[in-house]
């Protein structure tokens, strides 16, 4: 076990790479079951989730070969087991994404009903309800997925009822083999999903819509190897963005993605940041100032990501005036504010919404962090505190963040982690 040391009141300078995205890492993994040829991708995110998804693949038959660049040669030429595990699963929900991909393959998967965040109900049905509209015969016993198909998926038209990112994935991945011509209608319009399809492209799928509410998966009979490059992760580079808000200080970050984050980058501009960008890089500068309190409502892409909620709550802790965060996607997300309040936030949550009132400063105490992304608003919080703060349970920050510590260290922050 470890946790995070931070002694806050640096102002934040610098400049760090952004590490490739884990919400396009983790179903491009599960996407290489799709074919038995070498794939190689690069700009892989080293972090536990990561792990978790090769070492699901890898207990199906998949082999990996890792250069110290964390570049990853897959071969899925041996898979010799359909079944993911509960004691993999349970710990990372997108282990699901394994089930459209060996459906789509081997005619059959069996995947434990998966585990994850506790931050609210997101329930895999809509994943169910759209495979079995190609031709899937799936079945729950004993907390598991059963699902097989005689022959080949069959394309059909599909709607779903709520956007759901991974469960587009999912039945994208699954369409990709299906006979005949499948339609994905409301479907998720995330960076991410699109990054999927652009890899599936490359290994020979033909996709096209991807990015926007309708995708047109055209089944092939078999995908070939290839190699591809994950893009930049936009969560990982908005966190790093409100650190030099929350710090009022001038942060540039290189290999991103700025097309990904229009709203995001908004907001930004909105408290009272400049913001400059490129082809692959963003500069933000506070110039010493404060920031200016801001109201969000989370909302699917291209609205402002949920993701990204816990760490402008962060910001309005201590910015200037009063502001209102609207939490649409999960109805369990606001845990990190009780940790804030006990820094000395002024933070009052009324169901789904948490009204902001900043201040100038917060005091550092332990906290505990409750998911992934309220873990790093906690270490917002913990830069701009007066005093040393101790952020407990930093395995779940692990998961989504690429060595935290040392790239907050490079831009000036006192910050260590400590084993106990």
């Amino acid at each position: 076990m470890s946790r995070l040391i931070i002694v806050g009141g640096e102002s934040l300078s610098g400049e760090i790479r952004v590490s490739g995205a884990k919400n396009a890492a983790l179903p491009i993994l599960a996407a290489t079951l799709l074919t038995e040829e070498k794939i190689n991708l690069s700009n892989v995110p080293h972090l536990n989730d990561i792990t978790t998804m090769m070492e699901l693949t890898g207990g199906l038959g998949a082999r990996f070969l890792i250069n110290e660049h964390m570049g990853v040669e897959v071969d899925c030429s041996n898979i010799t087991c359909y079944k993911a595990p509960y004691d993999l699963v349970k710990t990372m929900r997108a282990s699901v994404l394994v089930l459209g991909p060996l459906l789509a393959r081997f005619g059959e998967a069996e995947v434990s009903l998966p585990g994850g965040c506790a931050i609210g109900s997101r329930p895999v049905d809509l994943h169910l309800k759209t495979i079995e509209k190609l031709g899937a015969t799936i079945e729950l016993e004993d907390g598991y997925i059963h699902a097989k198909v005689d022959g080949r998926l069959k394309g059909a038209d599909v709607s779903f009822d709520v956007v759901s990112v991974t469960g587009t994935e999912n039945l994208l991945m699954a369409a990709t083999l299906a006979k005949g011509t499948t339609v994905i209608r409301n479907a998720a319009r995330e960076p991410e999903v699109e990054d999927l399809a652009n890899f599936l492209n490359t290994l020979g799928a033909n996709i096209t819509g991807a990015g926007t509410a309708t995708i047109t998966v055209e089944g092939v009979e078999r995908l070939h190897g290839g190699s591809y490059r994950i893009m930049p992760d936009r969560i990982e580079a908005g966190t790093y963005l409100a650190a030099a808000a929350c710090t009022r200080g001038k942060v540039r970050l290189k290999d991103a993605c700025p097309q990904a984050m229009h709203v995001i980058l908004e907001k930004f501009e909105e408290t009272g940041g400049w913001v400059n960008t490129g082809k692959d890089f963003i500069e933000i500068d506070y110039n010493g100032n404060r920031p200016k309190a801001i109201d969000i409502i989370t909302a699917p892409y291209p609205a402002f990501p949920t993701d990204m909620q816990a760490q402008f709550v962060a910001m309005n802790s201590i910015a200037h005036g009063t502001s209102k965060v609207v939490e649409n996607i999960f109805e369990n997300r606001f845990m990190h504010v009780y940790e804030m309040q006990r820094m000395g936030a002024k933070i009052t949550v009324d169901g789904n919404t948490a009204t902001c009132t900043g201040v100038e400063h917060l005091t550092g105490v332990p906290v505990m962090a409750t998911d992934l992304r309220a873990s790093a608003s906690l270490v917002l919080a913990g830069l701009v505190a007066k005093g040393e703060t101790i952020v407990d349970r930093i395995y779940h920050i692990d998961r989504g963040y690429e060595c935290i510590e040392e790239k907050l260290s490079q831009l000036g922050a006192k910050i260590q982690r400590e084993p106990y």
